[in-house]
């Protein structure tokens, strides 16, 4: 079998210097992925377009490391797994970091500058999530379904990309700023590709009768869930009878799915709601999601 390692690798200038791998030995980094980083950082201008819209106090006549700099080694120690401020004081001696980080907007114009051309859908989940807090944060709340100290940001994904982070303490209702994010995203999404179909996710927090009338309004289709309640609960109760005695019969878990309109006591009309209907061993489970999609 041949050997195809190359001898030399080339990974553009820095500078005056140009920056190579090869296998001569000197000074050694395990973090040899980072000069791939910092060539996609550069295309991309992430670390650059950050450190544009963050307010940065600092007397510049006192400062050695620019904005953009600090922020490069943030996010390059993020990509190499190192979670802690803590490793910054170890990883600012290594070769390859210092090479590398080069001595709700932004994530929005990565992810358009991503594609090349406008894309068919997107989907759009919405949701909130705890970040533990550990000593005296700013804003510290104990959140009694975590059982912990955190905040409560609210996030807005595509796929595998953020397109929104928004800091919040935890006691607060948890769709709190959902419908100003999704307004701000959705402008600027049709901006750049107007005629993508958006559809926005998300589970029983976010059904707000604001929110879902704003999608109608603004043609974004929805797929929001709906929390049990006993109107629901009359409604499949049939169904449920029907998979309670398929499961006596057979010891097998049974799902069906089923639609009907629905309107809650806030809502001014009916609207599709679809059910997902399982019956086990642990009794009854059933899920609802209200959705403008078409069949």
């Amino acid at each position: 079998m041949p050997n195809c390692t190359a001898d030399l690798m080339n990974f553009g200038r820095l500078g005056r210097r140009m920056i190579e791998a090869n296998f001569q030995g000197g000074a050694i980094s395990s973090d040899g992925g980072l000069a791939l980083l910092r060539q996609l950082d550069q295309r991309i201008g992430l670390s650059k377009a950050v450190s544009q819209v963050l307010h940065n106090p600092r007397d510049p006549d006192r400062i050695t490391h620019s904005l953009r700099d600090l922020i490069a080694q943030r996010l390059y120690k993020f990509c190499c797994g190192y979670e802690d401020l803590n490793d910054h004081d170890r990883l600012r001696h290594d070769p390859l970091l210092q090479t590398a980080v080069g001595k709700a907007e932004v994530l929005v114009k990565q992810f358009i500058a991503a594609h090349a051309k406008a894309p068919t859908k997107l989907i759009l989940d919405i949701d909130a999530s705890d970040v533990p807090l550990h000593g005296d944060q700013e804003l510290s709340e104990f959140h009694g379904y975590y059982d912990h100290y955190c905040y409560l940001p609210l996030y807005v994904f595509c796929g595998q990309a953020m397109l929104c982070c928004v800091l919040r303490r935890s006691r607060i209702d948890g769709a709190k700023q959902a419908a100003a994010v999704i307004k701000l995203l959705v402008k600027r999404l049709r901006q750049a590709w107007p005629k993508t179909h958006l559809i926005v996710r998300g589970d029983s927090g976010f059904c707000r009768q604001l929110l879902i009338r704003w999608y109608e309004r603004h043609q974004v289709s929805y797929v929001i869930g709906v929390a049990r309640n006993a109107r629901l609960q009359k409604v499949v109760a049939a169904w449920e009878a029907e998979l309670e005695a398929d499961y006596i019969k057979t010891q097998c878990k049974q799902r069906m799915i089923r639609e009907f309109r629905y309107a809650a006591e806030s809502w001014k009309t009916e609207r599709r709601l679809v059910t997902r209907l399982e019956f086990g061993s642990q009794g009854r489970n059933p899920r609802f999601v209200v959705t403008n999609l078409a069949l």
